[in-house]
């Protein structure tokens, strides 16, 4: 009881700093485990790396040699050669998230806490931006670069990384997304009034950005260019669990990573505002738990599910947060998992 009462005090001064004021939300009824939503044990097959000496590469990228990068949770960012072989090159002295190699082959660099980075081939970290309009980015989450060099970047909510779960229960559209230009150094807001602007991916022409919204279960289309400029439409809802990162093949199709499935509990306590901030105050191993499941998606650009490959329970892989495809390899990536995996395609 003493430990409680410390929590619900810390809790309190936290919140002191701002208003936390959950609103009702109805969600959909999940989709029916049907078609091409079946459960299925394809992800079992893929190929597993580095067991045991990774911590939560988040996000994946390959350079031209097929080693594979990724940011671990103790800011780290982490090279896995072909022969196996893993070596921290540089250290963001945060969390990186969402990572890309631009032209230049600097690794551009989503960080949760410290904001959009580059490191260069010598190793140096450069802080490209980390604010807008003199305030600080809450939670840098992912990123993707155009042909032109501009850099496309989410900052999911108000709170940071490690809070991000207090965004569920509140339910309000904090995310934003932003687009940087290297040249000019100028950062654009493109959206804003997201529910957790999670990751984000251009279309082939580069006329659209697809956008996670993950506590909404449904992936947002921010068109670019054309007569829509500036305009959002739903792609897809209603997903079968939560949407993370997405990136984009050379086909111009989509592989959203779903961290894990829906959870009732969670679906049930939403549409009660009273429910919701009373769990607030207890300890986070009280709250809803995240079912052990590996899931990733393929989508068009117009939403339609074309493949999920799956593994129930979480037994090969779990928490997936990235699916990145090279050269008919997927190179899957996780939040918190200790492993990298790599799932051949037919």
């Amino acid at each position: 009881m003493k430990n409680l009462l410390i929590y619900v005090s810390v809790f309190s001064l936290f919140f002191s700093c701002r208003t936390f004021e959950p609103v009702s939300y109805e969600p959909p009824v999940k989709p029916e485990l049907v078609g091409v939503y079946a459960p299925n044990t394809e992800l079992r097959k893929s190929i597993l790396l580095a067991i045991g000496k990774v911590k939560g590469l988040e996000s994946l990228d390959v350079d031209a040699d097929g080693n594979i990068y990724g940011g671990d949770k103790d800011g780290r960012i982490i090279r896995i050669t072909l022969k196996g072989e893993i070596k921290a090159i540089a250290n963001t002295s945060g969390r990186p998230l969402g990572i890309q190699f631009d032209k230049q082959g600097n690794l551009i660099i989503a960080d949760a806490y410290r904001g959009l980075l580059s490191l260069d081939k010598s190793g140096k970290i450069t802080v490209l931006v980390s604010e807008y309009k003199g305030k600080p980015f809450k939670f840098t989450d992912d990123v993707d670069i155009a042909q032109d060099g501009k850099i496309y970047f989410s900052d999911a909510s108000v709170y940071e990384q490690k809070e991000y779960l207090y965004d569920l229960l509140e339910a309000r559209p904090y995310g934003r997304v932003f687009v940087y230009d290297p040249k000019t150094k100028e950062t654009e807001l493109l959206a804003d009034e997201l529910y957790f602007a999670n990751g984000i991916a251009l279309s082939k022409n580069e006329d659209y950005l697809l956008v996670n919204e993950t506590y909404r279960y449904k992936i947002t289309k921010l068109w670019l260019k054309g007569a829509k400029k500036g305009q959002k439409e739903t792609v897809i809802e209603n997903l079968p669990g939560f949407p993370d990162n997405i990136t984009r093949n050379e086909n111009g199709e989509f592989w959203v990573a779903l961290f894990t499935v829906r959870n009732d509990r969670m679906d049930n306590m939403h549409p009660s505002p009273v429910v919701k901030r009373m769990i607030s105050f207890l300890p986070k191993f009280l709250w809803p738990k995240a079912e052990p499941y590996g899931y990733a998606l393929k989508i068009d650009g117009n939403g339609k599910v074309l493949m999920t490959l799956q593994d129930p329970g979480g037994e090969h892989l779990k928490e997936v947060t990235s699916v990145l495809e090279k050269k008919r390899q997927l190179y899957i990536g996780s939040l918190y998992n200790d492993r990298v995996g790599i799932y051949v395609l037919p």
